[in-house]
Formats: structure tokens, sequence, C-alpha cells
């Protein structure tokens, strides 16, 4: 087997990893780094530019994963491409909004490239997405030779997948995102760890983040409920930033219960962003497939309403209540990030993060910002003290180090490869990994350049 990690910078971004695997040539992921801008942003497939790829395998619906899909299947028009039923119905609506954004950007920041591929290209490309069920081997064959695909349910977010591929008698698993945890909305991953693989490619999100054996995804709703109560008592409004696919509908979810169950004082509660239109994606797949427990029902005994669609920095909401918006890493342009401008300045709100935040968004930075501080919020040249209550609750989607580190160890794997974790994340799982079995090999894959397996 012979790998390229296409991701131009490594890390977190965009994820794509080129596979040859004797006379099979594939792909897993093509996605699109939030962070950067233009034709950059993309994984560099010109190093398979004159490649017969045989196919494509998408793990999940987030755009780090899925954002350039449309350019790499522009390039390669033969390329079959894979996924799970409740991504294909997801897929659309991730990469129109996508082109969207794009449009915004090429007239905001005069960026030429942009938009990387239009809606009437994602309305034909979607004709070529062809699902597999979870847990169900598919056989391809090319040139005389077979290999066999199979995902398995990875949680994190509706439709997520682990993949494994065989062949030869020889098994190989790509973890994609994982989350072992149940959710409300979403059981957590059934991997295969019954299995000897020959290589695990392993996701190293949380590899910096140390857990406390005390803390679990229970205590940390409770704690989130605490924190509400106590902010709406105090007269203040709560800023939950949240992302669009999987956070926004859990946090609506976590929030109905907690009403039902007399957890929370009632109050008007605010939802703006791709999120809501998900929300009509998910209760489709839960009436189509069962795989998650999100409907529209829960949106509509929470009463959800729509933000002020003006909001001053500085000048707090005309009503107090609970906001539940996207982007969950505060990204410039989007609804948390103009709320959290009208909120921070007043030390009767709270922010309350519930996911991962890239430390180089503005969520990342304002976690980083003690109170008292200056935060400037840049692309509205604005700036004030930190007087919000700012907190952070380990409510990821992605899976603890341990986790990770237990799955990958019960596998007996003779390699493992580290992808999607900072090099901070990576490091601790090379650690780990040689501390509990000295006699595995441990790649951490230099970006654009190939490796052996």
């Amino acid at each position: 087997m012979r790998v390229i990690d296409l991701n131009r910078n490594g890390g977190i971004g965009a994820n794509s990893l080129f596979v040859e695997l004797d006379s099979f040539k594939f792909i897993v992921d093509a996605g699109l780094n939030p962070k950067l801008a233009g034709l950059l942003a993309t994984p560099d497939f010109s190093i398979i530019e004159d490649v017969d790829l045989h196919f494509i395998v998408i793990t999940h619906c987030h755009l780090d994963h899925i954002g350039s899909l449309p350019v790499l299947m522009r390039k390669h028009p033969e390329a079959r491409v894979f996924m799970t039923q409740a991504s294909q119905m997801l897929i659309e609506r991730m990469l129109h909004n996508s082109c969207n954004v794009m449009k915004r950007q090429r007239a905001e920041q005069n960026i030429p490239e942009y938009p990387l591929f239009t809606h009437e290209e994602i309305d034909q490309v979607a004709e070529r997405f062809e699902t597999l069920p979870f847990s169900k081997p598919f056989k391809l064959s090319q040139e005389g030779e077979e290999i066999e695909l199979t995902l398995f349910p990875a949680g994190h977010v509706a439709g997520a997948g682990g993949l494994e591929i065989v062949r030869l008698k020889k098994r190989y698993f790509f973890s994609g995102d994982v989350l072992f945890d149940h959710q409300q909305t979403l059981d957590g991953a059934k991997f295969p760890v019954e299995n000897r693989f020959e290589t695990v490619f392993l996701e190293t999100t949380r590899g910096e983040t140390d857990r406390p054996k005390e803390t679990t995804r229970a205590s940390e709703i409770e704690r989130l409920l605490t924190t509400i109560t106590n902010v709406l008592r105090r007269g203040g409004s709560v800023l939950i930033p949240v992302f669009a696919l999987g956070r926004m509908q859990e946090i609506l979810t976590v929030i109905n219960n907690a009403r039902k169950e007399n957890l929370l004082p009632r109050c008007p509660i605010f939802g703006a962003g791709l999120g809501l239109a998900v929300a009509d994606h998910l209760d489709q797949i839960s009436k189509r497939t069962g795989q998650v427990k999100f409907t529209r029902k829960t949106i509509k005994e929470l009463r959800l309403r729509r933000p002020p669609r003006k909001l001053t920095p500085g000048r707090e909401p005309p009503e107090q209540g609970i906001y539940i918006l996207s982007s969950g890493m505060m990204v410039e342009h989007t609804p948390s990030y103009n709320m959290a401008a009208s909120l921070l300045s007043q030390g009767r709100n709270a922010i309350c993060f519930v996911g991962y935040c890239d430390p180089d968004t503005p969520g990342g930075k304002l976690l980083e910002t003690k109170p008292g501080e200056t935060f400037l919020f840049e692309t509205i040249d604005y700036q004030t003290q930190v007087r919000a209550q700012i907190e952070r609750f380990e409510m990821s989607g992605h899976a603890d180090r341990e986790e990770l580190l237990k799955f990958a160890l019960r596998t007996h794997p003779k390699k493992i490869v580290l992808t999607h974790g900072d090099p901070g994340a990576r490091a601790w799982f090379a650690v780990a990994l040689a501390e509990n079995d000295p006699s595995l090999t441990i790649i951490d894959p230099k970006p654009l350049e190939p490796f052996e397996i």
C-alpha cells in the first residue's frame, strides 16, 4: 500500500488521503480547509492529476471532509463515489451552502478562484453518488483483482462511517472522525474491534485534551444546564455556538429534554444558521433510516425563534434568552460571531462552547482570553473587555484520546497512521502508542510526501 496525505498543510483541514493498493487507486475524503482561501484551501489534487482514480469514499459530511469533492469529481469523471445513505441525504445541502459562502467571500475578499464549483455542478455530480449500508461488505473488481469495502457507524454526526478495506485477507481501517459516546440524537460508534488490522488510520483531534476521569458527557450536560440556569436568573443571555451538522441538533435536543424535566427556567430559545436547514434533513433521515433520534418535533416543542437580524456590537439583543447559533468556532460573518459581539461586554451574559475550537479561530482565541482582557472582533472593527462568562464544556463530537488509544490497541495492528490532528495531538498519540505497544510502527505522514505500508 502506498499513501499520500493530500492535505497541503497537514493537521485538521483539507482532509484527503490518496491510496494505492495493488491495482486499486482511491481517495478517502476530499475536504476544504476553513482557515485558508482559494485553491490553497483544497487538497493538492495536482499530485494525482494523471492517475486513473477508481473510487472515492466519503466518511461524513463536515466541510473539512467534503468541501472539495466537486473539484475532485470534475478532475476524475469516471471515479465512483461511495458514502452512507444519511450522508447522501445531507451532502448536497452542505455543498450548496459552501458554494453560497464562497460567492460571498469572492465579493467581500476578492478571491478570484471562488466559487470552486457552482450550484449546477453540485446537482450534476450528485447523480454519481452511491450509497453503502452500514456493516455490509461491498466488493469491487479491477483488472482481475477484488477489494472489499465496509462502512461501520462512527457516531460523530449522522451518516459518519469508519471504512474497512479488505484485500487478499489483509484488513485496513480508516477511522474518519469518531465518537464512541452515545449522544441524545445519535448512538456512538460501533467499530469492528474483533478484527486484526494490518494498518489503522487514526484520527487524533483530541490528543492534547486530557479529560478528568470524573468528567463524563452526562456530567458536562448537567454543568451546562446549571450554567444556563444561573445566567438566566441573573438576567443575562446565553450564547451557545454550534456546528450546523450534528451539534446544533444535539444541543436543541438537550435543551428541549431539560425543559420537559423542569431543569431549566422558561425563556425564549433562538436558533439561526445552516443548522436549521440541516435539521430538516435529519428529520427525513430519522424517518427513513431510524439512525438519528431527531425530528422537527423538537423545534416545534421549543417554539424556536429567529434572533434579531441586526445586532449592534456592545448592545445586548432586545430579548433575554438562549441563543443556539452557528458557527461552532464563532467564525467571522456568522450569527454566533455577531451575537458574541453583542453579549461579551456584559458580565451577566455567558458564552458556552460545546465542541472543538481551532486555536486560530475567533472562538479559539476567545477561549484563551482572560476575563478583563480586551478581545478584538476584527472583521467588524470592534473591541471590548471580556466581562461575560466564558465556559467550555467537554461535549465534543470526537472521541477522547484514551478511547481512541484503547480501540487502536485492541485491533492489534502492525502499523498506525496518525491523521486529523494538530502536531501536539499527534505527538501525544505517538508517545502513548509506543509506550503501550513497542512493536507498533507509528507513521505521522508529512503532507504531500508518499509513504509505504
